[in-house]
């Protein structure tokens, strides 16, 4: 009897749905055009970096092509990890890992000085294997983080990637003479047209799949009015393993390593504010124990990326949001685009197919999938409590602190380098203040009071407890009269008339 009801439950455990959102299974088909879906989406971003940087080093397109694959090839394994995940390593969450952009202005400065590329993979080891010491500090701070602030934080991710979408949809390159033209902004529109009809189609299938397949459907439609190249896919190798160390041993220089620390301390906030969110969109529970694993993850991936010519790794704000848009929250589906970005760093030809998507289409793609961030934010911040409290406050200053690097980039060209590091990024700005002010208005209540800004009015409607003891069970309040339980007018004096009685 007891073998039956063994076999019995392990025949139930079979059909029934995972106990978290995130580990839900695909067939295999499914979860890698899903998982392609998301390297298409992020694609932009992993190889901008190794472009802007080996072009400050004066690198050829040979050795920025290598570059290139690296950061394909470190990316994939880094995503496999986050999302996979090993014993104290790995968040088991839908994230994309790639390198950030946050340290490129900050590599191409250790360029210029003098350091060469070899003084970037330096300070990027030294610097990850500090942050993979301190990440225990940042762990902790999950119960920092209530909606007031993942809603901020959120919110502002979707906003400060709206500027990446609206220059993917210019072209991309600033210095092309078609940069902002109207065909350009023209196919981006139609790719953001085909990615909305697409979600409005009865099949659920197409409606997730409709990144992908606006995409794809934006290529061909550049392809018919010649405003995509495949013609450099056939350059260069085919099959390549990235060299470890291809550039020569890298070196360590002590200004360089601060520098670079830095951004790391920079892509640790980010990657937090990251992993809360996806959390939220996902609708599991993230701790301190997986914010831990997860900046592991990150800054192991980081340390041993400048082993094969990468450079620092962080999760991408970006497929955040193509999992709020798609509803897809299996993190083996992320896993799956590890393995895409893996393949593609070994075959470089694949690589040259993906990167000939043209990028307007990219751009049209991104203001919806960076809009849904946005919204998931705004999602977030309804469930806020606004009631005689100062969390309007704390959402509109962090909001705001958030989009100054946004709308003017050059605001803190005249501060520090290192505080324009921290505060060049709106994600970290944001992230910043909404922690701070959530700190000195929700934790530290001494001195706080009932009412105590002009930012609480409004917010609700108060009556003081002596002010319904006259009452009787029955009066009640009709057109701007007090009407007794008897139905009898009751005359209402102010303060002032009332004390002269």
């Amino acid at each position: 009897m007891n073998t039956k009801k063994k076999l019995a439950a392990a025949a139930a455990g079979k059909g029934a749905r995972p106990a978290r959102p995130e580990d839900q299974r695909l067939p295999v088909g499914s979860m890698f055009a899903y998982g392609f879906q998301h390297v298409l989406t992020m694609y932009g971003g992993i190889i901008a970096p190794p472009l802007i940087i080996g072009a400050a080093a004066g690198m050829n397109s040979q050795d920025i092509g290598l570059l290139i694959a690296a950061c394909l090839f470190v990316g994939g394994l880094a995503t496999i990890l986050q999302t996979v995940g090993i014993p104290f390593f790995g968040s088991q969450l839908p994230l994309v890992q790639g390198v950030s952009f946050a340290g490129v202005s900050t590599m191409v400065a250790i360029v210029h000085g003098g350091g060469g590329i070899q003084a970037v993979f330096g300070s990027v080891i030294a610097a990850s294997l500090i942050g993979l010491l301190i990440t225990p500090l940042f762990s902790k701070i999950i119960r920092f983080f209530p909606p007031v602030v993942t809603g901020t934080v959120i919110t502002t991710i979707g906003l400060t990637l709206m500027p990446v979408a609206a220059n993917w949809a210019m072209g991309g390159n600033n210095k092309a003479p078609n940069y902002g033209s109207v065909a350009n902004i023209g196919l981006a529109a139609g790719t953001m047209g085909i990615v909305l009809l697409l979600s409005k189609v009865g099949s659920a299938a197409i409606s997730r799949l409709s990144i992908l397949l606006a995409m794809v459907l934006g290529t061909l439609i550049a392809l018919v009015f010649g405003m995509a190249d495949f013609s450099k896919v056939g350059q260069g190798e085919i099959v390549a393993f990235p060299t470890p160390f291809a550039f020569g041993p890298p070196t360590f220089e002590v200004a360089a390593i601060i520098s670079m620390l830095i951004v790391i301390l920079v892509t640790l906030t980010e990657t937090s504010a990251d992993i809360i969110a996806v959390g939220e969109i996902v609708g599991t529970k993230v701790d301190s124990k997986r914010i831990g694993n997860g900046l592991r993850a990150d800054m192991l991936s980081s340390a041993v990326s400048p082993l094969f010519n990468s450079f620092t790794q962080s999760a991408f704000a970006q497929n955040v949001g193509l999992v709020a848009i798609t509803g897809v929250k299996s993190r083996f589906v992320v896993s799956a685009g590890g393995v895409i970005l893996v393949v593609l760093g070994l075959l470089p030809v694949l690589g040259r197919v993906v990167a000939a998507v043209p990028t307007p289409v990219l751009g049209g793609a991104g203001v919806v999938l960076f809009g849904t961030v946005a919204a998931s934010g705004i999602r977030t911040l309804s469930k806020v409590d606004y009631k005689n409290n100062m969390n309007l406050i704390v959402v509109a200053a962090s909001i705001g602190f958030g989009m100054i690097p946004i709308a003017a980039p050059t605001f803190y060209d005249q501060f520090p380098s290192w505080f324009g590091t921290i505060f060049h990024s709106g994600i970290s700005s944001a992230a910043v203040m909404a922690i701070l002010l959530n700190l000195l208005f929700n934790h530290f209540r001494a001195g706080n009071s009932d009412n105590q800004s002009v930012f609480v009015a409004g917010t609700e409607r108060l009556v003081k407890a002596e002010d319904l003891r006259c009452l009787a069970d029955g009066d009640r309040f009709e057109n701007g009269k007090l009407i007794d339980c008897d139905g009898k007018e009751v005359r209402i004096d102010s303060a002032e008339k009332a004390s002269e009685h």
